[in-house]
C-alpha cells in the first residue's frame, strides 16, 4: 500500500512539473510577439552651456525668458539645471530639449533663431558664456532613447 501512494506523489508532482513546463512555454510565446523597436524618430538634446565663473545665475535669469520663446517655437525643453556642490560643474549650465525628429529639431531651432526677439537674448548670452579659441564652449548632443528608457 505504500509503494501505491508514492507512485502516486511522483505522478502528482510529474504532471505539475510538466505543467507549470508548458504554460511557462506558452507564456513566453505570447510576450515576445514581436522584437522590441523604437515608437518613433524622437531624439533628446543636450546641452551644456560653459559659463565664465560665477555667471551661471545671469544666464539662469536669461534663460528664465528664452524659455518662453523656446516653447513659442515648439522646442520642449524636459527640464534645465543648475549643479549643486560638485566644483567640476560649478559654471555649468545644462538643459535637454525633446524633439519629435531630428529634423523637426533643426526646424524649431531655425525658427527661434529667426525670431525678432531672440538676438537681443543672445547679445546678453555672448560676455556670459566661455570662450575657447574664439568659440563659445557649448556641448551640444543629440541623443536617441533605449528600448528600456522609461522616457522615450
Amino acid at each position: 500500500m505504500l509503494n501505491r501512494s508514492k507512485f502516486k506523489g511522483w505522478i502528482v508532482g510529474g504532471v505539475a512539473l510538466v505543467s507549470f513546463a508548458a504554460g511557462s512555454m506558452v507564456t513566453a510565446r505570447f510576450m515576445n510577439l514581436k522584437q522590441v523597436e523604437a515608437d518613433s524618430n524622437r531624439v533628446f538634446e543636450l546641452m551644456v552651456y560653459h559659463t565664465t565663473p560665477g555667471k551661471v545665475p545671469a544666464l539662469e535669469s536669461i534663460f528664465r525668458d528664452v524659455s518662453k520663446l523656446q516653447a513659442k517655437h515648439d522646442l520642449n525643453v524636459v527640464g534645465y539645471w543648475v549643479p549643486n556642490d560638485d566644483p567640476a560643474w560649478a559654471n555649468t549650465f545644462v538643459y535637454i530639449v525633446a524633439h519629435p525628429s531630428l529634423e523637426e529639431a533643426k526646424k524649431n531651432w531655425q525658427a527661434l533663431h529667426a525670431d525678432p526677439a531672440f538676438p537681443a537674448y543672445r547679445e546678453q548670452a555672448v560676455p556670459i558664456i566661455e570662450q575657447v579659441d574664439k568659440k563659445y564652449r557649448v556641448d551640444e548632443v543629440y541623443m536617441r532613447p533605449t528600448d528600456y528608457s522609461a522616457l522615450k
